[in-house]
């Protein structure tokens, strides 16, 4: 089995670990902090042990894929990898600097992997001097758990290592989907919407973040509400999310922030993990009673969706991933009820571009803008008729 380098110790990068080390690899994983990668390790024990007790894992089993996984301060200790994976913090020149310095040392046939969720794969690669065997890998929190494994091609990956990588990402028991390198990807591109008319709705007074929650859980079937997601997200993560796929797509309205998200990351309200977010997670706090008015929350439901479905068929539109790979993204990524292009085939092309039609005559944003995906979709089905 060959040797995987991971860099970053922490939840995606010891996660992505176990992964790996699960699927019989030798494991090296590296972190500069020494607490770090302690804590790492605890964890990685911690999590094992709680497999065996869940009967997952024997003991046996359990102690032989930790002594797979190997924490180093070293970079050098990753130099005999086929594959190294990178995870630490989004920071494009951060990113960089360490692509470089790990070029330097891995075999001239290693691959090098970013597990970035919307920074650009091409200028990570374009730190390397061989940047034909640099992609993007972008796995799902936690890793162990989550199917869905994101392959992006940098403009100079060279075909056959994408290929090598998704079919690594299928022997680990993984679900590779292919993206073209644009901001946030397949998931994060097309899931703004969720967070962002969420809000939208909410400043503009039409429903309180509870009846939000409740239309998007009771009626819409999604696991989550957006309130709810974003405080389990952290704001920390899901705003900056947010603010970096807005400049990458040069301040295009449709991904703009919002201001009340970004006043709760100014305030440390991070959500759960701060104790107060949208929702106030204190011992002593009063949960707050959704509005159950079914009119209502269908209007929230259908304008949130509409948005999620035009995302969806703007990026088959570009070419950023084929319908099947958008619709197992959705699905298996972050778990909404069905395929977004399903769900516009079932309400019908002609009504998405209705109610995008409406929310555009409201608002004469280009927030609103009808994708011509779902134009030419509903012309032709006209004409079927």
């Amino acid at each position: 089995m060959e040797i995987i380098g991971v860099l970053g110790s922490g939840a995606m990068g010891s996660g992505i670990a176990q992964v790996a080390a699960t699927a019989g690899h030798e494991v090296w994983v590296y972190d500069n902090q020494v607490q770090a990668l302690q804590k790492a390790a605890a964890h990685l024990a911690d999590t094992l042990q709680k497999l065996v007790a869940k009967q997952k894992l024997s003991a046996l089993e359990a102690q032989a894929l930790q002594n797979r996984i190997h924490f180093t301060d070293q970079l050098t200790e990753l130099s005999g990898a086929a594959l190294v994976i990178e995870a630490i913090l989004e920071n494009l020149e951060i990113k960089k600097s360490l692509f470089a310095q790990v070029e330097a040392l891995v075999t001239p046939t290693c691959m090098l992997a970013t597990n970035t969720s919307s920074l650009s794969v091409t200028a990570i690669a374009a730190a390397c001097q061989r940047p034909e065997r640099v992609l993007g890998l972008h796995f799902f929190n936690p890793p162990p758990l989550m199917q869905l494994v994101e392959v992006i091609p940098a403009v100079q990956t060279d075909a056959v290592i994408a290929e090598q990588a998704a079919t690594w990402m299928q022997q680990w028991g993984k679900l590779p989907v292919q993206v073209k390198d644009t901001p946030g990807f397949i998931v994060n591109r097309i899931a703004r919407p969720f967070y962002g008319e969420a809000i939208r709705i909410m400043e503009e007074g039409l429903a309180d973040i509870a009846t939000i929650d409740w239309a998007m859980t009771k009626l819409g079937g999604f696991r989550m509400g957006p309130f709810e997601l974003m405080d389990y997200i952290g704001h920390d993560v899901n705003y900056v999310v947010t603010e970096t796929v807005f400049q990458s797509f040069f301040y295009d309205p449709r991904y703009k922030p919002a201001f009340s998200q970004k006043r709760l990351l100014e305030a440390g309200f991070l959500g759960r993990k701060s104790g107060r977010g949208f929702y106030d997670y204190r011992p002593d706090a009063t949960r707050p009673q959704a509005t159950e008015d079914p009119v209502l929350g269908q209007y929230i439901l259908l304008r949130i969706l509409v948005m999620l479905i035009n995302e969806a068929a703007d990026a088959l539109y570009l070419g950023i991933a084929s319908r099947e790979d958008i619709e197992t993204a959705m699905t298996k990524g972050v778990n909404y009820p069905k395929g977004l292009l399903q769900w516009a085939d079932e309400l019908g092309s002609a009504k998405c571009v209705e109610l995008m039609d409406a929310l555009y005559e409201e608002y004469h944003e280009d927030r609103y803008r009808c994708s011509p995906w779902l134009r030419k979709q509903s012309k032709s089905q006209a004409l079927d008729v």
